[in-house]
């Protein structure tokens, strides 16, 4: 993630006590069951007690019927139901709220991140990493536009944030309960996590994959929701907006001084021929349209200064169903992934 490291030290055990797995979710109900039995599977082949805390984010299909579903079948199930759609970073903060395991797996529902890459996440948290996050080698179902654009945003907030985002890096990683802990012990509103994730520091350690199409239903991020999402990790993350603002304005301060003193001495030595009224109308456009985005970038702090002020909760929750175990017995398999 940028910087040097701290060393780490091997942890004694051979996995954690629980595995909790979180997967905010908002109209999955297509690819709901088949991800629930994809996590058995991956977990049994462990032999790793876990639970599974999905969040329902205000979803207008059958997803909270079908959560219900498998926790009536899968008693290692938790269910937080937000009492309206908060967005996915809500989502996950709530999830990891929730979520009991001294380890904690985020986790999309819909396959694209696999189950099976848990087991070499595990590997190395046992290596004593408290964040091993997932790295795409490959992004397969994804357009042109959005890796290149992706791409660029990530560059970009290596640059200006005031710690590096690791390149095509997503949620999908898993975190030691002293990472989560200090991850849900910042409460601010616009929340970016990737940003989050990457600011709280401690030990990290990338495990490369490739990324697999979606199994099923569609993304409900559109270039729409991910521009602002990039909007909301910039201001969230990093000051540079203003900065630039502040040179911009220099920048053309220090340029109409100077236009201004040629314009003084050419009246000066060769009089005033009553022209130039193009160049007129384009200086004081530009001019107004410096100001308005400067005035855009500060009104969007400002706007955050305000919601942070009000100091309101980051989400109720309707309903709360707690896991009632955490086995994931070898023995217990067929039953398991039925």
């Amino acid at each position: 993630m940028g910087g040097k490291q701290a060393p780490v030290s091997p942890r004694d055990r051979t996995r954690p006590n629980l595995l909790s797995i979180v997967c905010p979710a908002y109209n999955e109900e297509a690819g709901l069951a088949d991800f629930h039995r994809a996590v058995r599977k991956a977990m049994i082949a462990l032999d790793q007690p876990f639970e599974v805390v999905f969040v329902n984010d205000g979803s207008s299909d059958a997803t909270l019927d079908m959560m219900r579903k498998l926790r009536a079948r899968h008693p290692n199930t938790a269910i937080v139901d937000l009492s309206r759609n908060f967005g996915k970073e809500i989502a996950l903060t709530a999830g990891l709220d929730a979520a009991r395991g001294d380890a904690v797996v985020v986790i999309d529902a819909d396959l694209q991140d696999p189950p099976e890459l848990i087991g070499a996440l595990i590997d190395g948290w046992r290596e004593g990493y408290d964040v091993v996050y997932a790295q795409r080698r490959a992004r397969n179902g994804e357009s042109w536009l959005k890796k290149s654009t992706a791409r660029l945003f990530y560059r970009l907030m290596r640059k200006a944030g005031p710690v590096g985002l690791p390149e095509n890096v997503g949620d999908f990683r898993l975190m030691s309960r002293k990472a989560v802990d200090a991850v849900c012990a910042l409460r601010e509103r616009h929340r970016f996590m990737k940003g989050v994730f990457a600011w709280v520091g401690f030990p990290t350690k990338a495990v490369v994959y490739d990324r697999a199409p979606r199994a099923a239903g569609t993304s409900k991020w559109s270039y729409w929701k991910l521009w602002n999402l990039s909007i909301e990790g910039v201001t969230s993350s990093t000051l540079a907006p203003l900065k630039v603002s502040t040179y911009l304005g220099f920048t053309v301060a220090v340029t109409a001084f100077v236009l201004g003193v040629f314009f003084i001495l050419k009246k000066l030595i060769y009089g005033d021929d009553v022209q130039g009224y193009s160049s007129l109308v384009v200086i004081v456009l530009f001019l107004g349209g410096v100001q308005l985005c400067v005035l855009g970038v500060i009104g969007e702090y400002l706007g955050r200064v305000f919601n942070e002020t009000k100091n309101r909760p980051l989400y109720f929750v309707n309903d709360f169903a707690r896991a009632e175990s955490g086995e994931a017995g070898a023995g217990d398999a067929e039953r398991s992934v039925a």
